[in-house]
């Protein structure tokens, strides 16, 4: 395959009251690419485990292509609390096996055949596997004709100011949730001034194509040189929001990469992380009139 949408990091369970589900923000993505009809694959790795197993097998049934390694280390799991709001709450387990991702010869040959990546900080906070996602991102040079997306995801403090500005430097379109932009404005030095000013600043210093910037129910934006594309949050009946901003971000990548404008990129995004609220778990198929 040629013209790849990757999704890497962390592949794992998510335990959820009812029990578990397959999740993980790579493995969410690139699944909701592939239902866009574009090739994707995610990178991860597993355990030598029972869990392990069960992943690769659950991707592999919903046809998704994947690059995971097995190492010695146990499956990655996150207990998942929903609240009454139906927000979910995460304790990530540690020292597991997607935080120690191996840089391959065909980890290598996938990135000179990808076309758009999406990343995030969580899948970073050990030094094995945020070595092969740089790697993976010098192997992708060069990049003005791809998309290389760092989704911010600040989980249980696995983050610091040095691996989100590498990130940031390193990628052309940064997709951020309004709490996570209060965090980092705090971090970078600027947190007197309103949401969209911040935003206008990462735009402009960190020399991206786009920004993406999602507010819960208070709607999303998206920030390009000199417009910015505002969406409304639908009414729906929320079963839970796992997942939901991987599928908008999957949703807004596969509309771009088929040369839509950013406002129907965005819209479709909307309409399809909406529905997936309406969804439990993280990767519920997507109905015809989203994905045709």
């Amino acid at each position: 395959m040629k013209d790849i949408v990757v999704g890497m990091g962390e592949a794992l369970w998510d335990v959820l009251p009812e029990g578990k589900k397959i999740g993980g923000a790579p493995a969410n993505f690139a699944y909701h690419v592939s239902q866009f009809g574009l090739p994707s694959c995610v990178v991860s790795a597993v355990g030598d485990d029972p869990l392990g197993k069960e992943i690769v097998e659950n991707l592999t049934s919903k046809g998704l292509n994947q690059l995971i390694a097995e190492v010695p280390y146990p499956t990655g799991t996150v207990q998942v609390e929903i609240d009454q709001a139906g927000i979910p709450q995460y304790e990530i387990k540690e020292n597991v096996a997607w935080d120690n991702i191996p840089y391959t010869a065909p980890l290598e040959s996938l990135a000179e055949r990808t076309k758009a990546v999406c990343f995030g900080s969580l899948a970073q906070r050990n030094v094995v596997s945020r070595n092969t996602i740089n790697r993976f991102l010098d192997a992708m040079e060069p990049v003005d004709d791809k998309l290389v997306v760092f989704d911010v995801n600040l989980r249980q403090g696995f983050y610091n100011k040095e691996i989100l500005c590498n990130s940031m430097t390193r990628c052309n379109i940064l997709k951020i949730n309004d709490e996570e932009l209060v965090t980092v404005s705090r971090m970078f030095g600027y947190p007197g001034i309103d949401l969209q000013d911040k935003c206008w600043i990462l735009l402009g210093k960190y020399n991206l194509k786009m920004l993406i910037l999602t507010c819960g129910i208070n709607g999303s934006y998206v920030f390009t040189p000199g417009n910015v594309s505002f969406q409304p949050t639908p009414k729906v009946e929320v079963a839970d929001t796992v997942g939901a901003g991987d599928s908008f971000t999957a949703a807004f990548i596969s509309a771009i990469l088929k040369g839509k404008p950013v406002t129907e990129a965005h819209a479709l995004a909307v309409r399809t992380s909406a529905f997936v609220c309406t969804q439990k778990g993280a990767m519920p198929v997507l109905p015809p009139d989203l994905t045709r």
